[in-house]
């Protein structure tokens, strides 16, 4: 057994001990606007229910290590002082990894990321439609744990109004943990599905993805394609060239036999079996291809 004192590392890598070791943590995907009105969306991993009466849920916006930085959520929560926190379940969860990219300040992540915004009845802050379970809080106090990269802060939000989805629910009226399907985070890319087990997500590029918004329409109205689909296929930072598209289908018979059935449907499904490879070049290849 290794023995190490956490001053004796480096913060990345304290970091990452602690967040592979302790899990899988459920997500707060948050969901603020900033003093101007604009909204913001983010998922955290430190996060939990601490109390009933009074309803309380804690999450923390940590200072970024690489930098010492503090993020737009926590902010935004110190301005405001109200919260949307939006469970994640595995329909929405690629979609959820592509909004925690670092996209500049007033970028709307709901339309990077493909999201439907829900008005929330007490608070300001949207709600995300594609959450099955969301939360208005208002933020009753926010703690500091220090001053360097990687210090968490501790956003105390009382539970104001709890908004279910009717189809997580079973025959009692209780949430089912099979209907509901929640993920986690573990460390590193891994993720772990509360009825199934471990999974992996690419994290977000560190250059900024396309988002969902830029994915042309055709793509996003296809029947083939769900959430988690149009999310990989944000989360990629430039298009395929036109050059890049034919040396692909020269060199890929398979497909070569799909564009020549001139069958959109078939071409959408070969793309959708590459993303299912979590192949995303290949895909928008498929996809772009003429």
């Amino acid at each position: 057994m290794i023995s190490i004192e956490p001053k004796d590392i480096s913060s990345s890598k304290l970091q990452g001990y602690l967040q592979s070791s302790v899990g899988p943590r459920p997500i707060a995907f948050a969901s603020t606007i900033d003093k101007n009105g604009k909204p913001n969306l983010s998922p955290f991993s430190f996060f939990n229910v601490f109390s009933a009466n009074p309803p309380i849920l804690i999450f923390s916006p940590a200072r970024r290590v690489r930098d010492n930085s503090i993020k737009h959520t926590l902010i935004n929560a110190e301005a405001t002082r109200e919260v949307v926190i939006n469970v994640v379940n595995f329909d929405m969860v690629q979609q959820t990894s592509l909004s925690s990219t670092e996209y500049a300040n007033g970028v709307n992540e709901f339309l990077k990321a493909g999201f439907s915004t829900i008005p929330s009845d007490l608070v300001k802050p949207y709600r995300v439609a594609q959450s099955p379970v969301q939360f208005e809080c208002k933020v009753n106090e926010i703690i500091g744990l220090g001053n360097q990269g990687g210090a968490g802060n501790l956003v105390i939000c009382e539970v104001l109004k709890i908004h279910i989805n009717e189809s997580v629910l079973d025959d009692n009226g209780t949430i089912d943990p099979y209907k509901i399907d929640l993920v986690s985070r573990m460390g590193g890319n891994w993720y772990s599905r509360a009825n199934q087990g471990l999974f992996e997500v690419a994290k977000p590029l560190t250059t900024l993805g396309i988002g969902v918004d830029q994915i042309p329409d055709f793509i996003k109205e296809s029947a083939v394609f769900d959430g988690n689909d149009l999310g990989k296929l944000g989360n990629i930072e430039a298009l395929p060239t036109t050059e890049e598209i034919n040396i692909f289908v020269n060199k890929n018979f398979a497909v070569k036999g799909v564009l020549s059935a001139d069958d959109v449907l078939k071409q959408h499904q070969k793309a959708k079996e590459y993303l299912d490879e979590n192949d995303v070049d290949s895909a928008w290849k498929v996809l772009l291809a003429k």
